[in-house]
């Protein structure tokens, strides 16, 4: 079968996806909305073939592990069940997502390897049912299916069939800048998917999260169809400080923030009572991503710049969804049971 390369960005999410109702099929408790970027994304190219008896992962020209293998099979199996065929692949995938970013590599890494699987394999699906595939690997990777502004729809249905992504707005139709903010910190001791979990299940703020999460997001539709940045940015900075909340209601309390992270926080609210608009918000960790309109991300840029805690600063503007490339090379499956992997 021939190869297949296609190529997913990484999202931010401005409304949080923070719990899940469902852990086995990643469905959400609550819809989300972020933005597409333009400036790190993974590439993926896939081949199936009859000669493989199990899946060959191949992360950054190195033979991943097999927890990471595990990890990419679960999509696969789901691609693999709606052709009823069991016909094993080769994942070979590129991050251009330095871990020093700031950004999560599963959402466009999950993003492209369901793009890229599932034509790989003959399916032509559109991108809603793409987006519910790569869901089932990250749940923000079927936010990356789209560029531009998306929303993550929570769905209703146990068996999660409309839980699905679907895009807002194109990214060229509103530009801003998203400035991702990587401060001198420790590595984070609660990952992500436990945090929520323990929120889930422990936290005495999580229902106050619920009861309010609907509103926040009708007014980051409207903010959006709008175009109305103060708007935009009152609601996601808003919605970012209660997520973290919640952690603090959670058994045993825990916190992602550090003192950096309050100190560009304070910096930010500066700026605002100088007039220049800008906003924070905050994934599960202490880095900072703030959104700014782009006449105002030079000051922005260089007010955070001179700051001592200030590792490096990334700024990206709204991106694409996925794109198919012209495969430069193929992939021989059979032809890797006898050679280096490390040099396909």
């Amino acid at each position: 079968m021939e190869a297949v390369t296609a190529r997913a960005h990484t999202n931010i999410a401005l409304i949080k996806y923070w719990g899940k109702r469902n852990e086995e099929l990643i469905l959400p408790m609550n819809n989300s909305i972020s933005i597409t970027l333009d400036k790190f994304y993974t590439t993926t190219t896939v081949q199936f073939c009859s000669c493989l008896n199990e899946d060959m992962f191949l992360l950054n020209g190195n033979i991943a592990s097999k927890e990471e293998t595990e990890k990419i099979s679960r999509p696969l199996n789901i691609i693999r069940k709606l052709v009823g065929r069991n016909i094993f692949a080769v994942v070979d995938s590129i991050n251009d997502v330095p871990t020093s970013a700031g950004f999560a590599s599963s959402a466009s890494g999950f993003a492209a390897l369901a793009a890229a699987a599932t034509k790989a394999i003959g399916l032509d699906l559109d991108s809603r049912e793409l987006s519910q595939i790569a869901r089932q690997g990250s749940g923000s990777a079927c936010r990356s299916i789209y560029g531009g502004f998306v929303e993550w729809h929570k769905g209703e249905k146990e068996d999660g069939t409309d839980s699905y992504a679907e895009q807002l707005l194109h990214p060229n139709e509103w530009k801003l800048s998203i400035l991702s903010v990587l401060l001198e910190s420790k590595p984070k001791k609660i990952l992500s998917r436990e945090g929520m979990k323990r929120t889930v299940q422990t936290s005495v703020f999580y229902s106050g999260w619920l009861e309010t999460i609907d509103q926040d997001l009708s007014i980051a539709r409207h903010a959006i169809n709008e175009r109305d940045f103060e708007k935009l940015g009152t609601v996601l900075e808003k919605n970012a400080l209660k997520m973290h909340a919640t952690t603090l209601g959670a058994n045993p309390p825990f916190m992602y923030w550090q003192g950096a992270t309050i100190e560009i926080m304070n910096v930010i609210q500066e700026l605002r009572a100088k007039g220049i608009e800008a906003y924070f918000t905050i994934d599960a960790g202490p880095n900072v991503k703030v959104i700014c309109e782009s006449k105002n991300e030079e000051i922005v840029y260089k007010t955070l710049q001179g700051l001592p805690m200030v590792k490096d600063i990334h700024t990206c503007q709204p991106g694409p969804g996925i794109s198919y490339l012209a495969n430069k090379k193929k992939i021989h499956s059979c032809d890797l049971l006898n050679e280096d992997v490390t040099n396909v």
